[in-house]
């Protein structure tokens, strides 16, 4: 199985605010019903998201569509097409500008 970097960003979905009690069955239960998928990868350290991968781009565009904040594992989920770059390492925020009063 390849790694949840090298999948097609056409068709990988980000899922966010996961619990950290959610499962790969879970995920895959919900996903399915909008197309056949390809991989389904889940975060452990630290947990509170998820990958899921479509075998075809417009499937995983109606996901987003139909699932972005719903109840999912336990809490209310944020599902996003992947944009493929990484959401903590280097930058981070900037600081603003500074006001005198």
């Amino acid at each position: 199985m390849s790694r949840y970097r090298e999948w097609d960003l056409s068709c990988k979905v980000y899922v966010g605010n996961l619990g950290s009690s959610a499962s790969k069955h879970e995920l895959e239960g919900k996903f399915s019903k909008y197309g056949p998928l390809r991989n389904v990868w889940v975060a452990r350290n630290p947990p509170g998201f998820a990958f899921v991968e479509f075998e075809d781009p417009r499937d995983a565009e109606d996901a987003v569509r139909g699932l972005d904040g719903v109840h999912l594992c336990g809490t209310r989920v944020r599902v996003e097409m992947s944009s493929g770059r990484s959401r903590r390492g280097g930058g981070g925020r900037r600081p603003g500008p500074r006001y005198s009063r």
